[in-house]
């Protein structure tokens, strides 16, 4: 494969804006479908066979139903989950259960182990108490395998392992107001009692697939990107560097398995742009079914870390390190600290920030909307570059503002399609794939017959249908089930709590503060939640429950403050920041409108205070 890194990043010309606006509405309008979310469909019932089956476990764990009392049980195993029983060991809370599905800990990055897994944000920030268990990630973007390990590591390192039923689904929770529990019901019989409550399932533990007609009519191999089939393809985890050698054991570091087999790919997101380049390196030919292009910039490399900087870090480095990341994705930091493919984008997105000060908010929004431009020009142009095939090259560029989907760097895939076996399918004109046959796909009226389908279709998250992303029913007070509480939207006091479920906290996306770096995101959050339930221990509180005041005025917050992006967020082309067009529910029509950090300074007043505000406590 040619090298392209040396690409030079000219300077972006001026461009016309009232040409850009009417392009983007063209790219937008010929993708947006009326069905919305509901075009995907749940990895439930039928379907449940790409999201249920386990291959990363040695054997299951047989045990005795659970009905015992204790503390908290949280339910969820993956960095919220893993941050929760650390904070709560942390404060001496030891009467604690997690309860996770899986084999082990990690949440996504248990399951997501396919070739080129690894975070797209810098490891320091992203891979949660780095200084609290005395790790360094080996390099500046850690590879699924060292993500996963470093989960097992903070299991380890704060004796989780010994409070989780691992392998076990919750299949209902419900509030018992005569003793003031909740009882958790399980697919193993268990019915357990808790008096508090925290769901952190996460954002990225139930696979998404694409309602295509004739789905399960494929009768080749065909999995989701996060079940990955290594008996197929060949290879193993230990395949996912670009770099990996013969192990001497067997492994050839290689999908050797792929050589004489036919391959489709449906899905450019985070996932596919990176595992496309295998299936590109080593598949006979790979067909490409792309509806939407995202914003991929090359990203310059992938250093290992400089063991004289690791050694000669202060105290705190991590948490400053974080928040001067979110800093310079809103225009806000003085330095970057970072330094990266990131930083760097944002840094030039949010350049007019240094002038706001000398302009009206209507400027302000304007001078966004142009920068913003700019930027993804600047990134058309290099694909321009690296693509010889200009037809192909057009099909790759993005067409819409800089905000309305999250970037992706990576140094292999717009390369992979200067790949004589690597085939870009647009489906935007038919807002995706038409259908599936038992022998391939078919796209824009034609046929592709293939050896396998590969869905790179990420995971659902839960910002509008929050019993899919929960997962069970959760019954509150006289019977009300949080999802009818939560029928016309979500309702809550900083995102967590709401009124009629009382000891109940919810770690997410909605209504409090979005971030680049979900870890951090995530961290504040549980360190927020785990604060609440400990003040409520300590001042012999049987029930800890949000008014409906503090509810009202949190939703009116959130509410109000959000009708600020939403003209933004109705330019966008479809994606999940803005619900695939139909904004209510939208994560970003959702969040708190000044970002993670402002929101994490409510926190951090709030809890300053001391009175737990907004809160009733029964003794």
């Amino acid at each position: 494969m040619q090298n392209h890194n040396t690409v030079e990043k000219n300077a972006t010309a001026e461009i016309d804006v009232e040409a850009w606006r009417e392009k983007c509405r063209q790219e937008r309008d010929k993708r947006l479908r009326e069905d919305g979310e509901s075009q995907y469909i749940h990895a439930l019932g039928d379907f449940s066979e790409y999201a249920d089956s386990d291959p990363f476990i040695d054997k299951e764990i047989i045990r005795e139903p659970l009905t015992d009392e204790i503390e908290v049980v949280v339910i969820g195993g993956g960095f919220s989950g893993l941050m929760a029983g650390a904070q709560l060991r942390s404060r001496g809370i030891s009467s604690f259960r997690i309860i996770e599905a899986a084999g082990d800990f990690g949440g996504c990055w248990y399951w997501n182990r396919y070739p080129g897994a690894q975070c797209d944000i810098e490891s320091y920030v992203y891979l949660p108490l780095l200084e609290e268990t005395d790790y360094m990630p080996k390099e500046k973007y850690s590879f699924a395998a060292e993500i996963f390990e470093h989960c097992q590591r903070v299991g380890h390192r704060y004796d989780l392992y010994r409070n989780t039923c691992f392998q076990t689904k919750v299949a209902g929770i419900e509030w018992d107001d005569e003793s003031s529990r909740w009882i958790i019901r399980t697919n193993r019989n268990d019915a357990m009692k808790a008096r508090f409550v925290m769901v952190a399932v996460g954002v990225g533990s139930k696979p998404k697939l694409p309602g295509i007609q004739g789905i399960r009519d494929f009768e080749g191999p065909n999995f989701h990107t996060s079940h990955w089939d290594f008996e197929f393809t060949g290879g193993d985890p230990g395949c996912a560097r670009w770099d990996a050698k013969d192990d001497g054991e067997g492994g050839t570091g290689k999908l050797d398995k792929l050589g004489d087999k036919v391959v489709a790919v449906i899905g450019t997101g985070a996932t596919g742009i990176q595992c496309i380049p295998y299936l590109a390196r080593d598949a006979k030919q790979v067909y490409v079914f792309q509806r939407t292009p995202n914003t991929v910039s090359l990203r310059g490399g992938n250093p290992e870390t400089d063991p004289e900087w690791a050694e000669n870090l202060e105290s705190g480095w991590q948490k400053k390190r974080q928040e001067n990341f979110e800093d310079v994705v809103i225009g806000k930091a003085q330095e970057d600290l970072v330094d990266d493919c990131w930083t760097h984008l944002f840094t030039e997105a949010k350049a007019f920030m240094k002038r706001a000060g000398e302009m009206t908010p209507e400027q302000l929004m304007f001078e966004a909307e142009v920068s913003e431009y700019k930027v993804v020009n600047r990134v058309q142009k290099e694909i321009e570059q690296l693509i010889d095939n200009q037809e192909v090259a057009e099909a790759l560029k993005p067409w819409y503002r800089l905000s309305c989907k999250r970037p992706g760097y990576n140094d292999e895939y717009i390369p992979a399609f200067n790949r004589s076996n690597v085939a870009l399918v647009d489906v935007s004109e038919s807002k995706g794939v038409e259908k599936i046959t038992k022998d391939g796909v078919v796209a824009n009226g034609k046929e592709y017959k293939v050896d396998c389908i590969i869905f790179a279709t990420g995971f659902e998250i839960a910002i509008t249908d929050f019993k899919t992303g929960i997962g069970f029913d959760v019954v509150g007070r006289n019977g009300v089930s949080i999802f009818d509480h939560w029928a016309n939207g979500i309702r809550s006091l900083h995102g967590h709590s709401t009124v009629g479920f009382p000891n109940w906290f919810y770690i997410g996306f909605s209504q409090n503060g979005f971030g680049l770096n979900q870890g951090y995101m995530l961290q504040e959050q549980v360190k927020h939640v785990t604060y609440i339930i400990d003040e409520a221990i300590k001042r012999g509180a049987k029930v800890a429950e949000v008014t409906l005041e503090a509810e009202d005025e949190w939703v009116s917050i959130i509410r109000e403050n959000s009708m600020v992006n939403r003209p933004v967020l109705e330019s966008c082309t479809p994606g999940f920041y803005n619900n695939e067009g139909h904004l209510r529910g939208g994560i970003l029509s959702e969040s708190y409108a000044l970002g993670v950090r402002e929101f994490n300074k409510v926190l951090e007043a709030w809890r300053q205070e001391g009175n737990l505000k907004g809160f009733m406590l029964k003794k």
